[in-house]
């Protein structure tokens, strides 16, 4: 049983990601839909998709994206907020990642969304994850 989800679907990118693996699949909710949609918003995964394998059950399927040659579009992906230690910040406190090449995901009261649009939104929130 996994305590912690989102860390659960980081940590299966970013070990395909590593082993150049074309793509990851993942046990599927909205929230994790929402994370794959704003990576590929980003440019970080080519695609993806949710495959019904029954009633009951759903997977999420992502494509992973290399960014030419040898190198994979996400170099990393940390997770900030976890189960036992909650990071929240508020508008004014949203920093960049990586000098700005990378992004941080909020879950805000507008729903998921980047740092970027965080600040220009002008609402702050609950830092999931970081992705370089």
């Amino acid at each position: 049983m996994v305590t912690d989800p989102i860390s659960d679907m980081l940590t299966r990118i970013r070990n395909a990601a590593r082993g150049r693996q074309p793509r990851v699949e993942i046990p599927c909710s909205r929230l994790k839909v929402e994370i794959a949609r704003i990576l590929k918003e980003e440019g970080y995964i080519s695609t993806y998709k949710v495959v019904e394998e029954s009633k009951a059950k759903k997977t999420l399927r992502v494509f992973l994206k290399s960014a030419g040659g040898r190198r994979n579009a996400i170099s990393d992906l940390q997770r900030v907020s976890r189960p036992g230690r909650r990071v929240y910040v508020g508008k004014t406190e949203i920093k960049g990642i990586m000098g700005g090449t990378g992004i941080s995901i909020l879950s805000t009261p507008r729903g998921l969304m980047t740092g970027h649009a965080a600040r220009r939104a002008g609402v702050g929130g609950e830092v999931l994850c970081e992705v370089w």
